[in-house]
């Protein structure tokens, strides 16, 4: 596989026009296209991340077949017919997991997101509306551990990087099961855990992207060891 070079302009110019014309017939014309600006580069971009996580987080790992987000959108319980989606991401994920992640597939434990689209693009990582079980198990851990969480996504770095944990879809009281004033009440609101920051343009651009992404996933990796910990799901020092 090529490495990875940037995204070229064209990616975004082929993302505002699927935004325009979401429909089969379009996106069969200009399929080269999409090839070509997208899913290649995005599977050579996955490739080199997946060589820096080796050294940061061998446990969490990247695949330009399993890593990709499929273009196509599950339209089956939507108002929304649209047959595309107008970004593309990649998921990168505990080989003890496997590569589900939210509700589009089978829990996949806590890993690190790329996404890119022409209203802007982000990076980040934690768990997204992880299935009943496993969230449990988090809100058990924090019930038993808050202050080693807070220590984490609470620290001046991670602040920094990151601001504070997207409150999306966060209960307005606390879970069943928990009281009212349980020194974890805000976190155990949370029904996802997730992070991120923006990037420009112009990373998304060049040719060091990855190693933009792997400094973004080393400084959340204590975040992500720390919610996967509460999953059973162990770090490791190798591959």
């Amino acid at each position: 596989m090529d490495s990875f070079r940037g995204f070229s302009p064209k990616a975004m110019t082929f993302l505002r026009g699927l935004s325009k014309n979401n429909r089969k017939e379009w996106f069969e014309e200009h399929r080269s296209d999409y090839e070509q600006q997208l899913k290649l580069p995005l599977q050579s971009l996955i490739e080199e991340v997946d060589v820096h996580l080796a050294r940061i987080a061998p446990e969490i790992i990247g695949s330009p077949k399993k890593s990709s987000f499929r273009i196509h959108r599950d339209v089956r319980f939507s108002k929304d017919k649209s047959p595309y989606k107008t970004h593309i991401a990649c998921w990168f994920f505990h080989r003890d997991a496997g590569h589900g992640v939210g509700g589009e597939a089978a829990h996949g434990g806590a890993g690190f997101y790329f996404h890119m689209a022409p209203a802007g693009s982000f990076c980040g990582g934690g768990i997204w509306m992880p299935p009943r079980p496993a969230l449990n198990k988090i809100r058990e851990s924090l019930a038993d551990d808050s202050e080693g969480f807070e220590d984490i996504v609470l620290s001046r770095g991670f602040k920094k990087r990151f601001g504070a944990l997207d409150p999306e879809a966060m209960l307005t009281r606390t879970p069943r099961g928990f009281d009212a004033d349980h020194k974890a009440a805000a976190l155990l609101r949370y029904q996802s855990f997730t992070a991120g920051c923006a990037v420009s343009n112009d990373e998304v651009q060049s040719a060091k992207l990855s190693l933009l992404l792997a400094k973004h996933y080393a400084a959340m990796l204590p975040m992500i060891r720390w919610l996967n910990a509460a999953l059973g799901l162990k770090p490791s020092s190798m591959r």
